[in-house]
């Protein structure tokens, strides 16, 4: 079964129980930030943070608004981080979301580059790439992501992703009746389709988000032309590494030769 997490901008207050309720079950630690003028804190993802809030300010004349969302990995249906992984390490899963296989990532960095949402982190400190998980081992036990279970407001509902889209689609109409033009769905086609949908009333970089995210062109030539090999070079990989160590071995114990 597919799941998918609806996020209604509207009913956030950016009250960041969000943020630390990924912190707190993902055992991430804290991270030193500096103030830079913006509500957002941290400014940026990182290795140890996987979802923030984004905060911006529009308006003129006196008049401005405060838009919120929530930032994380959008797992998408159609992943670049997927296609570019030589490894295998970016798999999706059978939830429809996508995880990192930290015993298979050889720390290429190829997902961070690729990633149009600039969501996947290399960890330096772990030597592998890191990212939400969309708390993959809780929903694969029954239970809810910790973000929208934290959520104050119901900003965050989780459930199968045919009933989440059905909820947007009601929201969006309920929107519009009071007046919000711009009401739409994101997610629900861009990227093939994301396991986090979007209820939002404007534009979608009116809230930091890409109106039209794409795969990189790169992205795009890896998966069509040099997927099919990518098995293969990496077996020669570890391979090579294989035969590295054993002479290291040798070496070391000449004896056992």
């Amino acid at each position: 079964m597919k799941v998918a997490m609806l996020n209604d901008v509207t009913r956030c207050m950016a009250c960041r129980g969000c943020q630390t309720a990924c912190k707190q079950w993902n055992s991430l630690p804290a991270q030193e930030t500096k103030f830079t003028g913006s509500y957002e804190n941290p400014p940026s993802l990182s290795p140890i943070t996987w979802t923030r809030i984004m905060f911006r300010e529009h308006g003129n004349n006196g008049n401005a608004r405060w838009l919120f969302a929530k930032m994380h990995c959008m797992h998408c249906q159609d992943a670049p981080c997927v296609d570019v992984c030589p490894s295998g390490a970016m798999q999706y899963t059978d939830k429809g979301t996508v995880r990192v296989d930290a015993e298979k990532c050889i720390a290429c960095s190829y997902c961070v580059a690729n990633c149009p949402f600039l969501v996947a982190q290399y960890d330096k400190s772990m030597g592998v790439a890191r990212k939400c998980t969309f708390c993959y081992d809780r929903i694969s036990n029954g239970m809810e992501p910790a973000c929208s279970q934290a959520c104050p407001t119901d900003a965050i509902e989780y459930g199968e992703q045919s009933a989440m889209l059905r909820k947007a689609q009601e929201r969006v109409k309920t929107l519009k009746a009071r007046g919000i033009k711009g009401a739409h769905i994101y997610g629900k086609d861009e990227m093939g389709g994301m396991a986090m949908l979007y209820v939002l009333a404007d534009r979608p970089s009116a809230y930091g988000l890409p109106d039209d995210p794409v795969a990189p062109v790169a992205a795009t030539l890896w998966g069509t032309i040099f997927k099919p090999v990518r098995t293969l070079a990496v077996v020669g990989a570890v391979a090579v590494g294989f035969v590295v160590n054993r002479r290291r071995a040798r070496e070391q114990n000449p004896e056992r030769s």
